[in-house]
């Protein structure tokens, strides 16, 4: 991973083994040590002419490791996103690939405590949860936020719900 982003590589490798084998990757022997000794959540976000073409993630860490968070998330991005064909080995030079660390969120009380190019949001109400990155082109006030999580989540905006925020690191090729 030399020269490379290595939360980026490591997704890409991800991606390639199992569009080429139809196996997880093994965690390679030069991954840093940032990624092998931290836990959180993560994005992977897949582009294709500068158009979403997957993103799965996890809101908190659910593996052992940071690098276990993103090649399996890099791989659902790539497969098991709803919203779209799995992706075909035919596609792969042509995906830009974003990783989206996600730090602690906390709880807010109302939307003015809510920034969309600075923080991230989680809306919850029960069991449904909805969650939109920070920072997303097209999204450009705390209300469409707010309206697209609620939106994935399935809350309807007269129900009450709560409300967190957090940050991200991003990581681009």
């Amino acid at each position: 991973m030399t020269g490379k982003n290595p939360y980026t590589a490591l997704a890409r490798a991800s991606i390639e083994s199992w569009l080429f084998n139809r196996k997880a990757l093994e965690i390679p022997a030069d991954t840093p040590d940032e990624l092998l000794d931290k836990r959180a959540g993560a994005f992977v976000t897949l582009y294709k002419s500068d158009c979403l073409r997957g993103c799965i993630g996890t809101i908190s860490p659910v593996r052992k490791s940071l690098a276990e968070e993103i090649i399996c998330n890099a791989v659902a991005a790539a497969t098991e996103d709803p919203r779209f064909p799995r992706v075909r080995l035919e596609e792969l030079e042509d995906l830009v690939i974003s990783v989206d660390v996600l730090g602690e969120a906390e709880p807010v009380e109302t939307m003015a405590e809510l920034d969309p190019d600075r923080y991230g949001v989680i809306v919850s109400k029960g069991f449904r949860r909805g969650l939109l990155l920070p920072n997303l082109d097209g999204i450009d006030s705390v209300q469409e936020q707010v309206s697209i999580a609620l939106a994935k989540a399935g809350i309807d905006p007269d129900e009450s719900y709560r409300m967190e925020r957090f940050e991200v690191t991003r990581h681009e090729e």
